[in-house]
């Protein structure tokens, strides 16, 4: 297993306390792996296997338990035998009915430390809330990015693992198919019709899938571009389809639900006010968008610029598009007191292109650090703004 130690690390300031712990994000992006990982970091710290509970829910062997007063009853006769503090691991927990009333009698009746998983937004967003009162931090975990992509597959050098990278993904399990092309998009297809249908469709009751999944090639074929519902519904009618914005709206709401897509709001840097128009979305893996859309090497620009936002996301950092006057700065990044402007390009091969990318970071007027990043190979850095090369500053720790 890869360590994935800057998740370990996040989360080691509250193991033992009494808070639960939430891991959520993309399907197979690895939540599975770090209840692995924790346990691991609790035997470490001297807890006895004895005192680790775990149940997968997608498992037929807990189907018994997938019912909140069954699932109480079960951990009431285990704790029981348990000598001292019991560590409580629960894995898609969204499986089980009125699983929020479960897990807060738990933390109340019980000597416990409590992790759950589950691959919906909605998870947090209805009854938990209200039941733990605050008594929950959420951790949401995303495919390998670079650095670990490398670190799971030793061998490459990496120039020739970035390319492999591009075209495939982080998506964790994709390492036993280091060097079957084939089987990994058959892999990567098979992911994208569960969670369309099992974590959207199902969750989200939606009746057209057929257009579900127009809406979804829609939002895969235009990440990094600015788009708005209606500009979708224009496309639609020239295809003699008619679809209201709304409707639109919650498809792609219920998508971002699902941890497929992220949406990138845009900031007026001069205004320092966030706009509600044309945001940005971005999809959680670039190999999904290979696999089901393909183009990923002939759209370098957008595949570049997303593979940055999930890595700024990744870090923990908040992420925004910005604007200044008729200028757009592909990301404005602050974590803390901390920001950073960045600017994503393939290559600066031309003077117009480095006039418009340098351009753009030229325009704000503060001492926060500027990127420009790109595949070009040697430092174009001018003017107290920042060059480098994408794969160098992917694997940059510094700057996280």
């Amino acid at each position: 297993m890869i360590p994935r130690k800057h998740y370990i690390d996040r989360i080691r300031p509250f193991i033992g306390k009494d808070i639960v712990k939430v891991l959520t994000g993309f399907r197979r992006s690895g939540k599975s792996v770090m209840l692995e990982l924790i346990q691991q970091e609790l035997r470490a710290q001297g807890v006895q296997a004895a005192q680790i509970i775990a149940f997968n829910f997608e498992s037929f062997s807990n189907a018994a338990y997938l019912a909140a007063a069954a699932l109480y009853e079960e951990l009431t006769r285990r704790i029981a035998e348990t000598a001292g503090k019991v560590y409580l691991f629960f894995d898609e927990i969204q499986e089980i009915a009125e699983w929020e009333r479960c897990i807060n009698s738990c933390r109340v009746d019980f000597d416990c430390d409590i992790y759950i998983t589950g691959s919906n937004a909605k998870l947090l967003s209805g009854e938990l809330a209200t039941y733990l009162g605050g008594r929950y931090v959420e951790f949401v975990i995303y495919p390998f990015s670079f650095a670990e992509y490398i670190k799971s597959r030793p061998a490459q050098d990496t120039a020739s693992a970035f390319r492999a990278y591009i075209e495939s993904g982080g998506m964790p399990f994709l390492a036993n198919f280091a060097n079957t092309q084939e089987s990994a998009r058959q892999y990567l297809r098979d992911i994208y019709s569960s969670v369309v249908l099992k974590d959207i469709v199902k969750r989200s009751s939606i009746r057209d899938v057929d257009l579900l999944e127009r809406i979804i090639t829609y939002v895969m074929a235009n990440v990094g571009h600015t788009f708005s519902a209606c500009s979708i519904a224009n496309y639609f009618k020239s295809e003699q389809r008619k679809v209201a914005p709304e409707t639109i709206l919650n498809y792609i709401r219920a998508a971002c639900d699902a941890y497929l897509f992220y949406k990138i709001s845009r900031e007026d840097i001069v205004g320092k006010k966030l706009l509600s128009v044309n945001e940005k979305y971005y999809i959680v893996d670039h190999g999904l968008r290979e696999a089901v859309y393909g183009s990923n090497t002939r759209d370098m620009d957008q595949l570049l610029e997303n593979i940055v936002c999930m890595e700024l996301l990744r870090r923990g950092w908040h992420v925004t598009v910005g604007k200044s006057s008729e200028r757009e700065i592909d990301f404005i990044a602050t974590k803390s007191d901390r920001r950073i402007y960045i600017q994503v390009a393939y290559l600066l091969a031309t003077e117009e292109t480095i006039a418009r990318e340098f351009g753009a970071l030229g325009s704000v007027r503060d001492n926060y650090p500027k990127y420009v990043l790109s595949m070009d190979e040697f430092d174009r850095s001018r003017s107290g703004i920042l060059h480098r090369n994408i794969r160098d500053f992917l694997l940059d720790e510094e700057w996280g």
